[in-house]
């Protein structure tokens, strides 16, 4: 079984930081799991959170599968399959990271966003863990690019933006049908002068809340200096803040694992 967690929610909002730390605590509190980390940003930077490199993502693989060397059907999967393993898979000592990139020419994401699907459709059952750092907005469940989901962890701030955001994320996501099992919101750089005011908001949009993340110096410094967020050390706040949602999401990870 493969147990799915993607992060999502307004542009800004720190996805990218709560993915990273997500990854940080399953490599520690399931050693001998696998876990493929999948950014589905276009703006593609969680690589720089997690410290890795790669050479290419799916958006540069566009063009090469649109026109293959051989256009029979056959062909074209066998080349996509290669090119998926050998070109975008990065391989790192805890966990394999691939990356949605964005196109190189004019059109829309519809046909990378297809390739995404096609390639978490292939990855996903090789793995026991999948966090997906998603775009700001709501393209890609449009798109239905992410359609079995085990839990959504939408990322909320101080502003009602951002609640409004979430609130569209959740009503797409019942419109399409995605199956989602479970959706949650985690409040980040928390303010506590306005802490009830957003606990009041989100509970009255019937919202459950997982956790809050408190505004950490280690981030902004982090953050500043270039340095992978997934280093952060255990005494960052927002490492042990992210460390209690997993903890939390522990109940419904076991059973799978």
């Amino acid at each position: 079984m493969t147990f799915i967690i993607t992060v999502t929610g307004k542009g800004g909002t720190g996805k990218t930081l709560i993915a990273s730390l997500i990854v940080k605590h399953l490599t520690r509190m399931f050693k001998d799991s696998s876990i493929l980390v999948v950014d589905a940003d276009s703006n593609t930077n969680l690589n720089c959170a997690l410290g890795i490199s790669f050479k290419k993502t799916l958006g540069d693989l566009r063009e090469e599968f649109i026109n293959p060397p051989d256009s029979s059907s056959g062909a074209k999967d066998l080349y996509f399959e290669s090119m998926l393993y050998e070109e975008v898979l990065v391989e790192s000592e805890y966990f394999d990271f691939i990356a949605m990139g964005r196109p190189e020419g004019p059109g829309c994401y519809c046909y990378v966003n297809h390739l995404l699907r096609h390639a978490l459709d292939r990855l996903t059952k090789n793995y026991d863990f999948v966090v997906i750092d998603c775009e700001a907005g709501l393209e890609h469940l449009s798109r239905r690019t992410m359609r079995n989901i085990d839990v959504m962890l939408i990322v909320v701030d101080s502003s009602i933006r951002s609640i409004i955001t979430a609130e569209r994320i959740r009503e797409l996501s019942k419109e399409l049908e995605l199956s989602v099992g479970n959706i949650y919101v985690v409040i980040n750089r928390v303010n506590k002068h306005i802490l009830l005011q957003l606990l009041e908001e989100l509970l009255r949009r019937d919202f459950k809340i997982i956790g809050s993340i408190p505004e950490d110096p280690m981030v902004i410094d982090y953050d500043f200096k270039g340095k992978p967020l997934i280093d952060l050390p255990d005494n960052s706040l927002a490492v042990k803040s992210v460390g209690d949602i997993l903890s939390r999401l522990y109940p419904l990870i076991k059973p799978m694992i």
